[in-house]
C-alpha cells in the first residue's frame, strides 16, 4: 500500500467539483457576453473572473496528479512544488491587476479571498511538496487543505462575481 492510497476518494470529489465548477463558469460567462462593456471591464475579468476558473483548475490538476498511478511520490511532490510557486507567482499578478483595474474598487473581502486565501493556499502546497519526504502523511493532509480552501475560494468568488452583474450591473446597465 502506497501512502496516497486512501486519497481517491477524496480527489473524485474535489476534482469532479473543479470540472463542473469551470464548466459552469463558461456558461455564466457565456450568458453575460452580450451585455455592454464598461471601461476598465477586461482587466477586471482579469483580476476577478480568471482567478476562479485558474483555482478550479489547479484543484482539478492536483486530483489528476494525486490519482494518477505512480511509482514514487517523489515525482508527486515534484509536481505540487511547481504548482505551489506558480500560484504563488500568479498571486502576485492577480494581485496587481486588482490594484490597476477601475471597474471596481476593491474592499477587505475582495483581498482576503482573491489574494491572501490563494496565497496561503498555494504557499502551503509548495510547503508541503518539500515537508513530504520528510513526513509525508502530513503533508497530504496539507496538499488536501489546499485543494478545499482553493475550491472554497473559487466557488465564494464566482458566486461573488454574478451577484455583483445580476444586482450592481444589471442596476446600471438598466
Amino acid at each position: 500500500m502506497t501512502v496516497i492510497e486512501g486519497w481517491e476518494n477524496f480527489y473524485v470529489i474535489v476534482g469532479s467539483s473543479a470540472g463542473a465548477l469551470i464548466g459552469l463558469q463558461f456558461v455564466v460567462i457565456t450568458l453575460i457576453a452580450g451585455r455592454p462593456i464598461t471601461p476598465g471591464t477586461a482587466l477586471a475579468g482579469g483580476a476577478f473572473a480568471t482567478p476562479s476558473v485558474i483555482h478550479f483548475g489547479v484543484v482539478l490538476l492536483l486530483s489528476a496528479i494525486a490519482s494518477a498511478p505512480w511509482d514514487e511520490i517523489i515525482i508527486v511532490t515534484i509536481l505540487w512544488g511547481i504548482v505551489g510557486l506558480s500560484g504563488v507567482a500568479y498571486i502576485v499578478v492577480v494581485a496587481r491587476r486588482m490594484r490597476i483595474q477601475s471597474a471596481y474598487r476593491p474592499v477587505f473581502e475582495d483581498w482576503l479571498f482573491h489574494v491572501l486565501l490563494p496565497l496561503a493556499a498555494y504557499a502551503i502546497l509548495a510547503i508541503s511538496a518539500f515537508a513530504a519526504q520528510y513526513y509525508t502523511r502530513p503533508a497530504l493532509f496539507l496538499v488536501g487543505a489546499a485543494a478545499l480552501v482553493l475550491l472554497i475560494v473559487g466557488i465564494h468568488n464566482a458566486w461573488d462575481a454574478i451577484t455583483y452583474q445580476v444586482f450592481v450591473r444589471s442596476r446600471q446597465d438598466g
